[in-house]
């Protein structure tokens, strides 16, 4: 009987399940902001005044405002704290700098 019971449940609340979620809302009642898209070539995405990226196949890049960015693909990857430390790496080495320390490369093979 309690398997019978639950099964009813289950057919009667299924159709719940598989429908669309309801539409974002912010604590205030407003509706969300658009924050990002994706599809078949990449995604991106953006809080409003705070961090963003993009992603695709031809690689990823990332920032927050006033803070760290880098970027990533099939030619290397980079990446910067502003005022601070910063470098390259790819296929013909790899370069940093930390600001007051100094730079270095090391070239590839």
């Amino acid at each position: 009987m309690l398997f019978a019971g639950a099964a009813a449940g289950a057919v009667a609340f299924g159709p719940v399940a598989m429908a669309d979620p309801p539409p974002c809302v912010n604590a205030d009642g407003t509706a969300c902001a658009d924050m990002g898209t994706a599809g078949p070539g990449g995604a991106t995405g953006q809080i409003p005044g705070g961090p963003g990226g993009t992603a695709g196949p031809s690689g990823a890049t990332g920032s927050i405002p006033y803070g760290p960015g880098g970027a990533a693909g099939p030619g290397g990857a980079m990446g910067e704290i502003p005022y601070g430390p910063g470098g390259t790496a790819g296929p013909g080495g790899v370069s940093g700098c930390i600001p007051n320390v100094g730079c270095a490369t090391i070239p590839g093979p």
